[in-house]
């Protein structure tokens, strides 16, 4: 374990670092910071620190600069995150109070992220799996046509055409939708199977096989993965970095072009706290350069998506963990509202 001296050395270090964006040296340090020892007591901590992996002389200079080990020591002792100012909560929650409906909902978080950190931010839209069942609307488009529209507790909607087996009359379809509602609404998408099984035989014989052929479509509706989407914003703020990406940055677009590596990363997070994944941490080759932060978003106490950023390993972090916490709670917020 560091002594605390050689944590505050190490704290020191990646501040300047992010902030400067040149390596380190102990006599900048010493004039810096109170670190209340000399600069020959510096220069020994910063070599314990080097032999222990925690910074690296990246040339010949005299300066060092922190490694995967030495971020993640540094995020793990954080004491905080950096609060918002009220100025920066209160564009959050009108920027956002602004949303038309989900798809503005998730738009408008990608861009505000994306501002507000000037990384790329990545933001999952609700997945169904998690979600309750608001309203189910049977509406007539002919004799035998229909249009089933789901709505979700967080706001998003699903419609999908159904042709039906003969014509329905408006009594029944108006009756399907009552029966099908009480037993649905305020229930879990995965519940929702055993809930209406035994539907179809509570009608007429005449009308089973319209309820089955809705039932069927209404069913696949909430198996489909149409959960496994996300939005992406931010990118251009990558070529910001381009001297963080050794050799080229190829490797990191070419990996946010992939949805499928995007969305595992997310799945790292954990529901509840904020996950940070550093360096060489991420499994995924093109983006051992950079940095996740992220957490889950939800209307009630359970996260129905996360969202977060990715950027270089030279990151603000407490600003960022700072930025993506905010954003996910009013997020939040505004699902439960809607």
């Amino acid at each position: 374990m560091l002594s605390e001296r050689r944590l505050k050395v190490l704290r020191a270090i990646v501040q300047d670092y992010v902030g400067t964006e040149e390596p380190v040296g102990s006599k900048a340090l010493t004039e810096r910071h109170h670190l209340g020892v000399s600069p020959a007591t510096v220069r020994n901590d910063m070599a314990v620190l080097e032999e222990e992996g925690f910074i690296a002389q990246p040339h010949t200079s005299a300066g060092r600069i922190p490694t995967d080990k030495g971020y993640r020591l540094f995020v793990d002792r954080l004491a905080g995150v950096k609060p918002l100012s009220s100025a920066e909560r209160r564009a959050i929650q009108n920027f956002l109070d602004g949303a038309v409906d989900l798809d503005d909902v998730v738009a408008r978080t990608v861009r505000l992220l994306a501002q507000l950190t000037r990384q790329v931010a990545v933001v999952q839209y609700p997945s169904l799996t998690r979600s309750t069942v608001r309203h189910v609307e049977l509406l007539p488009l002919a004799p035998a046509r229909v249009m089933l529209v789901l709505i979700t507790d967080t706001g998003r909607v699903e419609q999908r055409m159904v042709d039906c087996p003969a014509p329905v009359g408006e009594t029944t379809l108006a009756d399907l939708r009552a029966r099908l509602n009480s037993r649905v609404v305020g229930r879990r998408f995965t519940d929702v199977p055993q809930l209406v099984q035994d539907l179809p035989e509570s009608f007429e014989q005449d009308d089973r096989g319209t309820v089955s052929t809705v039932l069927a479509v209404l069913l696949e509706t909430l198996v489909e993965d149409t959960e496994e989407r996300l939005m992406i914003g931010g990118t251009a703020n990558l070529t910001r970095f381009g001297h963080d990406f050794p050799l080229t940055i190829r490797p990191v677009l070419e990996a946010l072009e992939e949805q499928v590596v995007l969305l595992k990363l997310l799945g790292e997070a954990s529901d509840s706290g904020m996950t940070v994944r550093i360096g060489h941490e991420i499994a995924h080759e093109g983006l051992n350069s950079t940095s996740v932060v992220a957490v889950g978003y939800g209307s009630g106490d359970e996260a129905v998506a996360k969202l977060g950023v990715v950027g270089p390993t030279r990151m603000d972090y407490p600003g960022t963990m700072g930025a993506v916490r905010a954003v996910a709670r009013y997020v939040g917020q505004i699902l439960a509202e809607s």
